[in-house]
């Protein structure tokens, strides 16, 4: 099976690029991953 890949948006991949270089974003998202697992592996069931 062939797969089409998506028109990439142009003013999306900006905004990723942005974000993904500036270092408070990417420290909130790796503390807000890291917050989610533990959440997760604590949670009993």
């Amino acid at each position: 099976m062939v797969r089409i890949a998506k028109k990439s948006d142009p003013k999306r991949l900006d905004e990723l690029k942005r974000k993904i270089n500036d270092e408070n974003y990417v420290m909130n998202a790796i503390i807000k991953i890291a917050q989610d697992l533990t959440k997760n592996l604590l949670r009993e069931d």
